[in-house]
């Protein structure tokens, strides 16, 4: 059996980086067209299968007989799949930049995805001991033939088969949420049946000019024809429930389109001599723009009873109330009544919340406009009525839902009227472009066969249907910003309308921002359109592509399949219940045209793989038998399909969290998460064989917050465990784990893992050790658990980092030991004096070096902006790493990474040593809860090559005066 690359080796720092800056990747990106959550980045999932096809060197010893032969070959395919690269800008200013496969600039060159497809050609054609083709055409043809077909049963956003079909292989997608099913129908099985296809719209038919339109350009062209027609007759119909607002003369006068109007609910005071509607604010601020700003100033009417409550706008320099909300509760800015929140969600439980317009945003000739409420704008919102609305239920209970509590249980609820009027016109629309677009599709030519798209059309009546999907996913993607869960954003990088998901949740929003569907700002209809479309016009469509709904627990092929698969993880995230916000109006849309896949009114959520205990009765044992029976299942099928020449691989993301009691101070971490996906695979014949942590999450992202998720997904690389595979005892496996798993997380280090994720990477290498085994016997001759060997494998990470302290120096080594137990707190000194014996040290000594402060029998830690702030290493006679550690963190923190460098190049080799400090500093941290600390320390190592690269710049010139901060 040939070992593929991915088993060997991988360019994880071009992977890793191009994966991080992928996040920020927007216009044209498969992922924004439509939402979808926790996606892989398509960086890696191109990697992943890409080194998962191409054998390593290794296998050809009759081609590759010496080390250094099959060195100098890994290099040439890493070359290939990505490398890091420093380039000049025009500004003539250096900066790394990764290209190759992995690059997201680099795959729109066609000879890119021809030289990585030729590899995939070439170890085909070599394994079937023939020649392998040289031309593109002849290679493409080559994989169709003779590849594995590729199958995520878990595809959700699709980012696995978008990148198999982008190297040219047969992809195949399944999912049992039909959200996530009409996704990957849109991004791979859609495009290539209209492949190469001109526009029929009468517009462009009738312009001369481009001739040529590639892969699924024609129909992105159709599709932004028949979206600005549906934006015509949607203001013929609806436009005058969006007016236009006059300027007061000091912004010019006129009417000007308003942006958005910002509305606050409100509820009935609780003190009987009030009794006002008062306003639930989350903030009061409209923009933070220097020299725009702007916020509502609520003004109170004491002449009438109850006070009543209006809102005037002021800007420029002043000071802005405080919001009404807070985490504790509400407060009355009539009579200053302390609300609490009790009483607010029984006001909403009993429909008595209300909301009340508290400010309006306006396109003025020179920016946006800030204007006070007026009573013409809310009586014309007020008086949308619609015809049709979601009345569908919200989950009674659901991870991050919080809504209900205060009376928004339907579907509806999450919208005011003007939207439900808005999206169901737009809904509507759908439908009637489907029949223009049929009909134009005829006098262009295609065929008149009546066969739809979901039968396997490919003539006029599924071109029609193709234009309606693309145009459904408009206005869905719309429903996230026509809702009265979005925000108003009123920072100076984002000002504008914000969406419902900026997490995976459904949260609850006291003052909401309801954007103009007509305006041209963000949340416009042909703006949400035109993200769908600069998707359409980029996808790769090169090959035929099956996307079906199913549980992956009973897929049925016959045929074998390369499988890699991102699975749920354990309680992470509903993904059924956050769909359905979606799906009421995609099935409205389009639930015509694909009656198998929207035959439920709701997301089907029993059969949901995810082990949330609300759907079993409040039981967390029962959700996770149900999890680990159905996980267990999907990896035995999975066994069964997988071919025997090609590694299964895994994403997982799931931080272990878990923390058991051994006695009084003993403690050992595992995941329930982590068992169960682990024990499945074990249980399904599986052993790990390799383990890469690849970046996938930018570390600013709102779910990162106070969440079991992590920066990188650990891709597990599996195969069969054979059936010979012999039993051992748990001391030979803790003997074997000793010596192989230091190793492994040394070299973790060597690539500069976050350390945020060391814990769950180390959980690969040492289960490789495991899974080779039949079975690990304890002492009384039953199989060892997995939750044991996690257990076990934390604890040698443990002491592998413990370990480590005994390159610190004395000084260090002490203030580890007292920041475990203080941090930056005050101990006494008794307690310090007797530890700096035990570590051959002395309190005078680390005052002196500069790192802690001793007065009135008292000692602490300096705090890393206490320390001296004009510090130069270069005179400094006592530099503990704690110090050096400290310092750059400083640096990087206040002057970014360019000063970090500046002082690494000051302390030379002498700053080496901080990166495994910051590793076992935030191991403390982790351990202890300290998250804001923990930090700064995996900040540093995620910082470091590039601090590192500039360092080396700075050594290579002159270094002129001190260093101060």
């Amino acid at each position: 059996m040939r070992k593929k690359l991915i088993e060997v080796a991988l360019p994880l720092e071009a992977i890793n980086a191009e994966s991080a800056r992928e996040k920020s990747i927007r216009h044209g990106h498969p992922s924004t067209l439509h939402l979808w959550w926790a996606r892989r980045p398509l960086a890696a999932c191109r990697a992943v299968l890409w080194a998962s096809l191409v054998d390593d060197p290794s296998s050809w010893l009759d081609k590759f007989p010496t080390e250094e032969d099959q060195k100098r070959e890994r290099q040439r395919l890493f070359d290939i799949l990505g490398r890091i690269t420093i380039e000049t800008d025009k500004k003539g200013n250096q900066k790394q930049v990764v290209r190759g496969l992995v690059s997201w600039d680099d795959i729109k060159e066609p000879a890119i995805i021809d030289e990585a497809q030729k590899e995939i050609a070439r170890c085909l054609a070599w394994d079937r001991g023939e020649e392998p083709p040289t031309k593109p055409e002849a290679v493409r043809d080559y994989i169709a033939k003779y590849a594995p077909p590729v199958y995520d049963p878990f595809a959700g956003g699709g980012s696995i088969p978008l990148e198999a079909q982008r190297l040219g292989l047969e992809a195949h997608a399944s999912d049992l949420n039909p959200v996530a099913v009409l996704i990957n129908k849109a991004l791979i099985e859609i495009p290539p049946k209209f492949k190469d296809l001109s526009p029929i719209n009468p517009e462009n038919r009738q312009k001369k000019g481009m001739n040529v339109w590639k892969g699924a350009q024609g129909l992105a062209a159709d599709v932004r024809f028949y979206g600005q027609w549906m934006r015509d007759e949607a203001f013929k119909r609806i436009g005058h429930l969006y007016p236009k607002v006059e300027l007061p003369k000091e912004y010019g006068g006129g009417k000007a389109t308003v942006i958005a109007w910002l509305w606050a609910r409100t509820v009935k005071c609780p003190n009987p001599a009030c009794g006002c509607q008062m306003p639930l604010v989350r903030s009061f601020q409209l923009s933070t723009k220097k020299g725009k700003e702007a916020w509502v100033e609520p003004q109170i009417d004491r002449e009438q009873t109850p006070p009543a409550i209006r809102f005037e706008v002021k800007t420029g320099k002043g000071e802005v109330p405080e919001g009404t909300v807070s985490r504790k509760g509400a407060g009355c800015i009539a009579c200053e009544t302390p609300v609490p929140f009790d009483h607010i969600r029984s006001e909403g439980k009993a429909g008595r919340m209300s909301q009340q317009l508290m400010a309006i945003v306006a396109e003025g000739q020179s920016g946006r406009v800030y204007l006070a409420p007026t009573e013409e704008h809310e009586k014309i919102a007020n008086s949308a009525q619609p015809e049709w609305k979601p009345d569908t239920d919200l989950p009674e209970q659901a991870l991050g839902f919080r809504v209900q509590l205060y009376g928004m249980v339907k579907h509806a609820n999450l919208f005011t009227d003007r939207q439900l009027v808005a999206l169901t016109t737009f809904s509507d629309l759908v439908s009637e472009a489907r029949e223009k677009a049929t009909q134009d599709a005829i006098s262009a030519g295609l065929s008149d066969d009546d066969v739809p798209l979901n039968d396997g059309g490919t003539g006029a009546r599924a071109y029609g249907d193709a234009i309606a999907t693309y145009l459904a996913f408009g206005v869905s993607k719309s429903s996230d910003y026509w809702s009265n869960i979005c925000t108003w954003r009123s920072d100076s990088k984002n000002l504008g309308v914000g969406h419902v998901f900026s997490r995976q949740a459904i949260p609850m929003v006291w003052d909401f921002a309801e954007g103009n569907i007509f305006s041209d700002s963000s949340g416009n209809w042909l703006k949400n359109l035109e993200w769908v479309i600069g998707v359409l016009e980029k996808v790769p469509s090169s090959i035929l592509a099956e996307v079906s709904q199913c549980d992956a627990r009973s897929i049925e092929t016959q045929k074998s399949k390369l499988v890699s698969v991102d699975p749920p993880y354990y309680d992470n995230i509903g993904y059924a219940d956050l769909a359905d916000f979606f799906y009421v109006w995609l099935r409205r849309t389009i639930g015509k045209f694909y009656l198998n896949i929207c035959s439920t009114l709701l997301v089907p959520k029993s059969q949901e793989l995810v082990a949330t205990p609300y759907r079993f009765g409040g039981s967390k044992q029962k959700a996770q038998i149900f999890f680990e029976e159905g996980l267990g299942k999907a990896f035995n099928r999975m066994h069964e399909i997988s071919p025997a020449d090609y590694p299964l691989t895994i994403y997982y993301a799931f931080k272990q969290s878990e923390t058991e009691k051994k006695g009084k101070s003993d403690e050992s971490v595992a995941s329930t998460g982590w068992e169960t996906m682990l024990e499945g695979l074990m249980k399904a014949d599986f052993s790990i064989g390799g383990t890469w942590p690849m970046r996938s999450e930018l570390s600013n992202r709102m779910v990162a917050s106070g969440t079991n998720a992590l920066a990188s997904s650990i891709v597990l690389v599996c195969r069969p465990r054979p059936t010979d595979a012999p039993k051992t005892t748990r001391r030979q496996f803790l003997t074997e784990l000793k010596r192989q798993l230091p190793k492994a997380l040394k070299t973790l280090q060597q690539g500069n893992i976050a350390p945020v994720d060391l814990a769950q990477a180390s959980i690969g290498p040492g289960m490789a050790v495991f899974s080779q085994y039949a079975a690990v016997l304890e002492n009384d001759g039953s199989p060892m658990r997995v939750r044991t060997a996690l257990q076990l494998i934390n604890q040698i990470l443990d002491e592998y980092l413990t370990e480590q302290e005994g390159a610190f120096d004395s000084d260090t080594r002490w203030a580890l030991t007292w920041f475990e137990q203080y941090q930056f707190n005050s101990g006494q000194y008794g307690d310090a004096e007797t530890l700096s014996k035990a570590k051959n040290t002395s309190v005078s000594g680390m005052v002196d070096a500069g790192i802690l402060e001793a007065k009135g029998g008292k000692v602490r830690l300096l705090k890393r902006e206490e320390l001296k702030s004009d510090w130069n290493p270069n005179s400094d006679s006592r530099m503990p790493d704690w110090e050096v550690t400290q310092y750059l963190i400083h640096e990087l923190d206040q002057k970014g990474e360019m000063g970090a460098a500046e002082m690494l190049a000051k302390l030379g080799e002498r700053g080496e040593i901080a990166r495994d400090l910051a590793y076992r500093l935030y191991s403390l941290c982790d351990r202890k809860g300290w998250a804001a600390e923990g930090i700064a320390y995996n900040s540093l190592v995620i910082s470091w090559p590039e601090i590192t690269r500039l360092a080396s710049e700075f050594q290579s010139q002159p270094i002129q005066g001190d260093l101060g901060f």
